[in-house]
């Protein structure tokens, strides 16, 4: 697994959000917004992974507890009945496309992905409320209508503590750092033959240039 260092992410809250997610986190480039049990919930990440790979999803909520709060929306029927009124409703469906384009705006701020929409199913339909929720938790009340109306419907998923103990935060931790130490140690291995192959390669040259040299004498 490739880890990556994450400078503007402190290494308490990379644990965290290791924790949550049952791996590394990839991509991390901040804390978009913090629960109040003090976890990270939701965080921003790069528009394209360390191995180049794009990745749309700038807000990706990372606390299981509310995941999976959304799931039971989702599975309620919310998406559909959501998507069936902004066919209906043209103020709805103005504020989703003013959504949509603060989402693209935040992430092209970042880097521009060429031909990838925002998330969610934005503008015109709702795909994925997980995304939608996590956009108003970043970005404030009043910039996602169908976030902030999902995010109403949840109950505090913090009320009964956080989402992760401090002994799995520990763990995750300790697997970060490990993770980080084996990717340093394969990153000097790789250094290493390619300092090789470059200095095999500059050998060469030179003796073909002697040889060239001798035969032209």
């Amino acid at each position: 697994m490739t880890t990556e260092n994450h400078p503007s992410v402190s290494d308490a809250d990379v644990a965290a959000i290791a924790a949550q997610l049952g791996r590394v986190p990839r991509g991390l480039r901040g804390v978009a917004h913090r629960c109040p049990c003090g976890n990270p919930d939701v965080v921003e990440t790069a528009p394209r992974l360390a191995d180049g790979t794009p990745f749309p999803t700038l807000y990706y909520l990372t606390c299981p507890k509310a995941a999976s709060l959304i799931g039971t929306l989702e599975a309620d029927g919310v998406m559909k009945e959501q998507t069936a009124r902004l066919a209906e409703d043209p103020e709805l469906a103005a504020a989703y496309q003013k959504a949509h384009e603060d989402y693209i705006a935040r992430r092209d701020a970042i880097e521009v992905l060429e031909g990838f929409p925002s998330a969610g199913g934005m503008p015109d339909r709702v795909k994925c409320l997980h995304v939608l929720v996590g956009h108003s938790l970043a970005a404030g009340e009043g910039v996602n209508p169908l976030g902030d109306e999902a995010l109403g419907m949840l109950e505090d998923w913090w009320a009964k503590g956080p989402c992760v103990s401090a002994v799995e935060v520990e763990a995750a931790g300790e697997r970060v750092l490990r993770n980080r130490a084996e990717d340093a140690d394969h990153a000097a291995v790789i250094a290493a033959k390619e300092r090789k192959t470059a200095e095999r390669a500059a050998k060469r040259a030179a003796q073909e240039v002697g040889e060239t040299g001798e035969d032209g004498e």
